[in-house]
């Protein structure tokens, strides 16, 4: 079997897993979420080495050494658990459980449904209320028609982010590239837009 087949299988199996089940709360309440995780790592690196006393030089470098470092840690952390698993129907079921983790089809789905489903209700501030949820802007003005744009466009930025770009790298590089997307991401999210 190739490894980009290989990679297909898991993903296919990991998207069918994320799908039916999602991220439990119950697990998210005991052990929070690998993205979660993967901010507080940034954030505190942000903190740390991102202070204006240093000068622009240095925390440029920190900065990239901050960047390679948190996709370096993510990948390895994918080949560790992918070879800590065994190499049997188990094995395969668990990475594509903890791959799961790292896709996010489900949690979509529920959000930009909760739009819909108040929109069509009209319900205009319960949409606002749930738009919100998935946008970045300031929704409480937002007229019907605002609300809807805003939930298409965060569904298709989300979809391309969240769904279609880790399933991609998990393909091709298995869990430690789904888990390296993820972090390129992340980073993205978190420290890749000046503020204004």
């Amino acid at each position: 079997m190739t490894a980009v087949f290989g990679g297909a299988l898991l993903m296919l199996a990991a998207w069918l897993v994320e799908v039916l089940f999602g991220y439990p709360d119950w697990l998210y309440r005991r052990i929070r979420h690998p993205v979660v995780w993967l901010g507080a790592l940034i954030d505190g690196l942000d903190r740390t080495l991102n202070r204006p006393a240093l000068g622009h030089a240095p925390r440029y470098v920190l900065g990239m050494a901050a960047t390679v470092s948190t996709v370096a840690l993510a990948a390895c952390a994918g080949v560790a658990i992918s070879a800590l698993l065994p190499s049997s129907a188990a094995g395969f079921w668990a990475e594509a459980v903890i791959a799961s983790s790292l896709i996010c089809s489900r949690s979509l789905y529920v959000h930009i449904a909760a739009v819909s489903g108040s929109l069509t209700a009209g319900d205009l501030t319960g949409a606002r209320a749930a738009v919100a949820h998935v946008v970045g802007r300031e929704t409480a003005e937002l007229p019907s028609a605002g609300v809807a744009r805003a939930a298409l466009e965060s569904l298709a930025e989300s979809t391309s982010d969240g769904v279609v770009a880790p399933l991609f790298w998990g393909v091709v590089f298995g869990l430690p590239g789904l888990a390296a997307y993820k972090a390129v991401n992340t980073l993205d999210s978190m420290i890749g837009h000046r503020e204004a």
